[in-house]
């Protein structure tokens, strides 16, 4: 008899360990969601089991139309397959991480979202919840919320400076038209900086509040209508600027 010879990949990259988590996941998903999961596992980066990606590059990937593939999303992140981190529109990524269940691999000192601190989850949320961000927070994002937590910056000092950033890129894009979206929650350092040498007024932070919500609406209807508006009386808006 010729010996047994040990069994060796073709391939060493682009592919993952299909094991009793994808019997599991096969058991339970329907066959288009089965395939978006796989696609996903695919394709994740092995340290965290995250993958990022529009509706319309995965539509393309699976050939089916972006309605079925967000039904599909739904799907994934109802049965615990996948927690998913939506994007605040069609065209930014939405950031899928299978879950431990569905992950064949250790996690390298990786922290989940379902173990991150209050802290983090709130700065990620205030980030996330704008039309003006990248819509996606990664790991140096957590690793800068984390740091801020540790420095003992107040949570309600963050989303200040979040919103107040916001605020100045929405009118940045009003009067000069679109730029690149804020990417990082480092942009948002100096704007911490103003906040603590100049703090605001009681009242004020309910006033940004409502002028992130007003300029992220002039700025979709300025989409909507292909135009640059230039709305009054928006220069030097920040502390010690408009109040």
């Amino acid at each position: 008899m010729t010996p047994s010879r040990k069994l060796q990949l073709k391939e060493t990259r682009g592919w993952f360990p299909a094991g009793d988590c994808v019997r599991r996941a096969r058991s339970i998903l329907s066959d288009g969601a089965f395939k978006l999961y796989v696609s996903i596992a695919l394709d994740a980066d092995a340290r965290t089991g995250r993958f990022e990606a529009t509706q319309k590059e995965l539509a393309k990937l699976l050939g089916k139309s972006k309605r079925i593939i967000g039904v599909y999303i739904g799907e994934i992140e109802t049965k615990a397959i996948c927690r998913v981190l939506r994007a605040s529109n069609q065209h930014w990524r939405t950031a899928f991480e299978v879950c431990d269940d569905y992950w064949p691999y250790h996690r390298d000192g990786f922290q989940e979202h379902s173990c991150e601190s209050e802290y983090v989850a709130r700065v990620r949320k205030a980030f996330l919840g704008l039309d003006c961000t990248s819509g996606l927070f990664g790991r140096a994002e957590e690793r800068f919320a984390a740091e801020l937590q540790e420095r003992g910056i107040p949570i309600e000092t963050v989303e200040d400076a979040i919103a107040m950033a916001a605020i100045r890129k929405y009118i940045s894009w009003l009067n000069h038209g679109r730029s690149a979206p804020i990417a990082s929650l480092r942009y948002i350092e100096p704007v911490m900086a103003e906040i603590k040498k100049d703090p605001w007024p009681p009242g004020y932070r309910e006033n940004v509040r409502r002028s992130v919500d007003r300029y992220a609406k002039l700025w979709q209807r300025a989409v909507r209508n292909r135009e640059t508006v230039v709305p009054r009386g928006i220069s030097g808006y920040g502390p010690g600027g408009d109040r």
